[in-house]
């Protein structure tokens, strides 16, 4: 059953990838779609075994991959609660977003070929979460980073997308480095890649040393921040994140599966797969829990002022992200998958209610033209407001609320009980909450409440008469909803005067049916499910060894004071009002106070100037390298001296000999007597 449950996909993008247009879009559709969905049914049960407990970890082998020296290399796939929970998460979405893009990707042209990306993206990660050795993982590992690219520059005629793709291969590549040294670093200290034999070996190199950049370093601190690099890339922390929000060029279904069930859940599933290797070098642990908590403040900030629909919504991912890093830096593994899991529901909710708001408006992203939508599009308003209940975690404590609200919560007591360490990152958390609440608030009441800032209303005259006198592109009135920037003057009058032709309309069936049932999930993945995976006794019976799950940690995330676990429903109530206030009550309010704070939210805006900075850096630097090379090297030295030189000679030579060759018989005679002589002179003079 296994092996049907991850080659299906395979199978479905290669018939779909080689058929092509040959068998058309339904077709092509059709295969991918129904082999998700088959996916889909056949991962429930095997979570819901494990849930149960009549389901024990299994190795299914494939066949003999490769066999070099004492490096024997299986492909196996191995199941176990870890595994069962990631199976759920990457099929159930992954069929979802297919059926979504029934309707969403209805007018493209190359259908069969996006499909056909989308099943690749879901074997690879289906390689990645099954994998029963290290090399076999970073397989799938790079199989989605590779469907990543595709998917990203889908539209590979638009250069914004092309960039983009490349921007997330490189990045991505940066990331990779770390974690091909990790995992070289790793056989050669254990002998072997097989991953429950590496964890069955990994407590006894506590202590130990090795040789390290010409140092003796502690060997398990080495071997997982080396790996560690390789999950900052994959899902996006800080230092490595900033392929993540251009990612959004590419279509809005591709976003949800990246952001929801695949590419940057990767990193998360391995620290936790890897997780008693962590749990030996406290060092690597408290690096996971500072550049979590980081990240998780860092993108929450940026979500604050960002105007595109789906960049507020990938913002959000990143520091969610962070959430599910430095939860598993304070060692509450089944914390991070917890919320590795309920995310992957509201998530994918809000980037395709995103994707059903972007289709009502045709295509315009910016939430500054939108606004009074909840009238137009109310089965997707419903939805994306289950979704923002959920992220921003809705609830009541000693009864329940939706997804977040059990996740989040679960880390930010779990990260207070683990002491000093983690206090930090509690309130950082908590903060970010906070921006969380705003930001999420924020975006539904630009997009469904207010006035109606499309269509030629009156309100969106005066943005465009507005825009036209704006000459600064960080203008502080571009945060007001009623302001567009100058780069948008021209279309903010197109707008006004009705040409754009806006008429909101709700999505179809295709779209609409996802979206729902995602938002069964969002509402009740977080009660239904928490108990398995927090709870102490129900936690160790579940997880059975598939992560490191520490009950006594799981026992004091219950004893933390009252406050700290009402702490995060405190911020969501205040990062609501504040949205309240600033979006509905006071709409001019954010523009009047981003122009007392100037320097503050040009910084937010330029997004801590991380992308300037690696321009600065490393981009130009390399350009500057290669044109040196390419100029003084390439051009200068090697076609000079070589190619183009040898051709230089041979014309040469040609035109030389070619005088020579005068077509007269006196001058042939000349030149005979001219040689004899020479002959005869040499003769005599020898």
């Amino acid at each position: 059953m296994i092996q049907l449950l991850v080659f299906l996909p395979l199978l479905a993008a290669i018939v779909a990838g080689l058929g092509n247009r040959a068998i058309g879009s339904v077709a092509a559709k059709a295969v991918t779609t129904a082999a998700l969905f088959v996916s889909c049914a056949l991962s429930w049960p095997i979570f819901l075994g494990f849930l149960s407990g009549t389901s024990e970890a299994t190795v299914t082998p494939v066949l003999l991959w490769m066999q070099s020296g004492s490096m024997t290399v299986d492909w196996a796939l191995r199941v176990d609660a870890l595994t069962a929970v990631m199976l759920v998460v990457i099929t159930s979405v992954s069929a979802l977003v297919h059926l979504y893009s029934w309707g969403y990707m209805e007018e493209d042209p190359d259908q069969p070929r996006f499909f056909a990306y989308l099943s690749l993206f879901t074997f690879a990660m289906l390689m990645l979460v099954t994998a029963d050795n290290l090399v076999q993982m970073f397989f799938g590992w790079e199989g989605v980073g590779l469907a990543s690219y595709l998917l990203i520059g889908f539209w590979y005629k638009k250069p914004s997308a092309q960039a983009a793709a490349i921007k997330a291969f490189v990045v991505n590549r940066v990331g990779d480095l770390g974690f091909m040294l990790g995992i070289f670093g790793t056989y050669l200290v254990f002998d072997t890649i097989s991953i429950p034999a590496i964890l069955e070996m990994a407590p006894e190199m506590a202590g130990s040393t090795i040789g390290f950049l010409g140092y003796r370093l502690d060997t398990m601190t080495i071997l997982c921040l080396l790996l560690f690099i390789g999950a900052m890339g994959k899902s996006a922390q800080l230092g490595l994140h900033t392929w993540l929000p251009d990612a959004m060029e590419g279509p809005t279904p591709v976003s949800a599966l990246i952001h929801a069930a695949t590419m940057v859940t990767a990193g998360v599933f391995m620290v936790c797969r890897l997780s008693p290797m962590f749990e030996v070098s406290p060092v690597a642990l408290a690096v996971v829990t500072g550049v979590g908590a980081a990240t998780c403040i860092f993108a929450a900030t940026i979500g604050t002022v960002q105007t595109d629909i789906k960049r507020v919504i990938a913002y959000s991912t990143c520091s969610q992200l962070g959430y599910m890093f430095f939860a598993a830096g304070v060692g509450a593994y089944g914390a991070a998958m917890f919320h590795l899991f309920t995310h992957a529901f509201f998530k994918a909710l809000l980037f395709l209610g995103a994707g059903s708001v972007i289709h009502a408006m045709h295509h315009e992203q910016d939430m500054r033209f939108y606004g009074g939508l909840r009238k137009h599009i109310p089965v997707t308003f419903w939805t994306m407001l289950a979704g923002t209940l959920a992220i921003t975690g809705v609830g009541i404590y000693g009864f329940g609320g939706f997804a977040g609200f059990h996740s989040k919560d679960a880390i930010l007591e779990s990260a207070w009980a683990a002491g000093a360490e983690g206090q930090g990152a509690f309130w950082v958390g908590t903060i970010a909450a906070l921006l969380t609440s705003f930001y999420s608030w924020r975006l539904m009441f630009l997009t469904f409440w207010g006035k109606p800032r499309w269509a030629g209303s009156e309100h969106i005259q005066h943005a465009a008469h507005a825009a036209h006198d704006a000459n600064d592109h960080d203008d502080p009135a571009q945060e007001d909803a009623g302001h567009a920037p100058s780069t948008q003057a021209a279309h903010a009058s197109q707008v006004a005067t009705g040409t754009a032709g806006y008429h909101p309309h709700e999505s179809g069936l295709a779209m609409l049916i996802p979206l729902l049932l995602l938002t069964l999930g969002a509402v009740l993945s977080g009660y239904v499910f928490h108990h398995w995976f927090i709870e102490p006794e129900a936690g160790e019976a579940f997880w059975k060894g598939a992560l490191y799950f520490d009950a006594g940690l799981a026992h004091a995330m219950h004893e933390v004071p009252l406050l700290v676990k009402l702490a995060a429903s405190i911020v969501m109530v205040i990062g609501f009002v504040a949205a309240f206030y600033t979006y509905i009550l006071r709409p001019g309010f954010s523009a009047t106070f981003a122009g007392h704070f100037r320097i503050l939210h040009r910084f937010l805006l330029h997004k801590w100037y991380f992308d300037e900075l690696y321009d600065l850096l490393f981009v130009r630097p390399a350009f500057a390298i290669g044109r040196l090379f390419w100029k003084a090297g390439d051009e200068g030295t090697i076609d000079r001296f070589g190619p183009n030189g040898s051709a230089a000679f041979v014309g040469l030579s040609s035109r030389i000999a070619g005088r020579l060759q005068s077509g007269y018989v006196y001058s042939y005679a000349f030149i005979m007597l001219i040689g004899l002589t020479a002959a005869v002179t040499w003769a005599i003079t020898r």
